[in-house]
Parts: structure tokens; C-alpha cells; sequence
């Protein structure tokens, strides 16, 4: 079933495809015999109640330094896709909420995935907070007393912004932290939103579990140590992917939210546990899919396609 599809994305000459899952998830359509179109958010226009973007051919291939060929530009109305992949990565900010609401305008005649309201509604630090009994004691606030309360409570606390990525401005704090007054004061005038607080977890040392979730199922997983002297697991900032196999507590977390992935039309998700502990759930650009092929897994890829191809057929 081959499928007309496009993928608004950042820029594809600057994506690293050794661990890209949106470039996993392109070398997939490709070899499944979609054809492929692609464009940045910066590209998408509304006009007389139609999404378009100046899409262009897209051919991949899995080689460094020549991982693509784009072909002219061609105004194209997005309601006659078949599907629009949704893969730019954060900040979730403004400009990106806004694409949220243009796709909503197409979907679900031409198939977004993520489900763009979905994906503006869910946004990773909040969407978790629907499963308390799931996660460790985390508090959303930039009060400072409810901070304070909340730090006396639980001792060790790890904070980071709500609209972060990447494991960017995530912090440590300790009962009694000379730093934190000044830390205090740098998130007070660099963010806006409330923040994360969140009881420290010291078992990250043994790993952060990323678990891919395909249509609400728990389909693969990678674990990803920090550094050494880092609370931080991601791989860009130095975490080191490790193969893994999930504990019965990780199959009931997943038991637990899948439906309501499944209902939501999040389609592609990547939740991080640790020790146990559901963290996040990320719905706006997961990534893990190379992660967990470069260390012996399946192509899961295929597995979302396959998810989008059977939509397809029942619509």
C-alpha cells in the first residue's frame, strides 16, 4: 500500500543520522515504497481554509555527509496527503504550537502523526502527570514556597524547565544547597512556565529507561547510562545506550498508559522510566529508534509504519 506522505521536520542537511529516528523513520517509508515530501514548519501556510507548504522530493540514504537528494519545490496542498509526519523537535514554544493548530485543519482526512491537538495537549512533563501512581513525587511550581515545602519533604531534588529538552538546564539540589537561591533567581527570569521538581532518583546511575510504545504498545527499549559525574542520561549529552529487556513493573507502566496513547492517536511515543519510576512521556519527537537497532533490536521503524498503513486501510 504505497502511501503519498511528507514529514515537516528541522532541516535534513543538519540532522545526525547515526541516531535520527525521524531519518529511521524516512529509510522505512522509503523502503516500503511511499513516496516522500518533505518541508519546515517555517514553510506552512493557511489560506481560504487549505494547508499548504512548498514540499520538496525526498530520497534518504543511510550514508554520512550524502543522506539526501530534494527535489523542486511544488506548493502543495497537505489535505491531499495521505499522511504528514510530525517531527520537528522543541522547543515547545509558540511557533510550534501553532503548526499544532494548522495540521489539526487536515487531520484526520490526511492522517498526522502524532495527532497534532494530541501533541498540543500532552506536552511530555505534564502529559505524565495524569499517572501520579506511576511516577516519583514531582511538583509543578515556581513558588517558592510550595519549592521549599515540597524539598524539605524529599531531600534530594532533581529540577528542570517544563518545556526543556534534550536534558538541557536540568539540575540537582540538595536539603540545603547554597546554590539554590541563585538557581532560584536563573530559572525566575529565564522561563516564563512553572517548573519541574521532582524527587531525586539515584538509581539513574544504573540507566534511564527510553521505551518505545507503538499505537499503545510497548514494542522495544534502549537504557541509557549517564556519564560519569552526570545526573543526565540522554545521548547528546554524553549517555551511553546499553541493551535492556523490560521488568514487570515497566510492562504494567505501559500497560497502564497504552490505552490512553491508543485513544489519543499518539501513535509514536518514547517514555523514560527510571528505577521503576515513570518520568516523562515524550509524544512531540521521540527518538530511540537507531539506538535500539545499532544494539541488536528490531526496526521499529517498520512497526509504526505498519501502524499508519492499517489506519490508512480503514479510513
Amino acid at each position: 500500500m504505497a502511501l503519498k506522505i511528507a514529514v515537516q521536520m528541522d532541516p535534513i542537511e543538519r540532522i545526525n543520522i547515526a541516531g535520527d529516528s525521524t531519518f529511521a523513520l524516512l529509510l522505512a517509508a522509503q523502503a516500503r515504497g511511499h513516496s516522500i515530501h518533505y518541508y519546515t514548519p517555517d514553510k506552512l501556510t493557511l489560506a481560504n481554509g487549505r494547508v499548504y507548504a512548498p514540499t520538496q522530493s525526498l530520497e534518504v540514504r543511510d550514508i554520512p555527509g550524502n543522506h539526501f537528494t530534494l527535489g523542486a519545490p511544488v506548493r502543495t496542498d497537505l489535505g491531499n496527503l495521505d499522511a504528514v509526519l510530525l517531527r520537528q523537535d522543541p522547543p515547545f514554544d509558540s511557533g510550534y504550537l501553532t503548526t499544532t493548530h494548522l495540521l489539526e485543519l487536515i487531520h484526520p482526512q490526511t492522517l498526522v502523526v502524532n495527532d497534532p491537538a494530541s501533541v498540543r495537549n500532552a506536552p511530555e512533563k505534564l502529559f505524565v502527570m495524569s499517572f501520579p501512581q506511576l511516577m516519583p513525587p514531582t511538583l509543578i511550581s515556581r513558588d517558592k514556597a510550595e519549592i521549599d515545602a515540597f524539598r524539605k519533604e524529599h531531600g534530594d531534588v532533581v529540577m528542570k524547565p517544563l518545556y526543556g529538552n534534550g536534558g538541557a538546564a536540568v539540575f540537582k539540589v540538595a536539603p540545603k544547597d547554597p546554590n539554590f537561591g541563585s538557581l532560584f533567581d536563573l530559572f525566575s527570569v529565564t522561563f516564563r512556565e512553572p517548573w519541574v521538581i521532582q524527587r531525586f532518583l539515584p538509581k539513574i546511575t544504573e540507566g534511564d529507561k527510553r521505551i518505545i510504545l507503538v499505537d499503545g504498545i510497548a514494542k522495544g527499549a534502549v537504557n541509557r547510562v549517564p556519564a560519569e559525574n552526570d545526573i543526565r542520561s540522554n545521548m547528546v549529552r554524553g549517555g551511553s545506550p546499553m541493551v535492556t529487556d523490560l521488568s514487570p513493573r515497566e510492562r504494567e507502566i505501559c500497560d497502564t498508559i497504552g490505552p490512553e496513547l491508543k485513544e489519543r492517536g499518539l501513535i509514536f511515543v518514547g517514555i523514560d522510566v527510571i528505577d521503576g519510576n515513570l518520568t516523562e512521556i515524550n509524544v512531540t519527537s521521540p527518538t530511540g529508534l537507531r539506538a535500539i537497532v545499532k544494539l541488536g533490536g528490531p526496526d521499529l521503524a517498520h512497526d509504526i509504519w505498519e501502524a499508519i498503513e492499517a489506519k490508512k486501510k480503514i479510513s
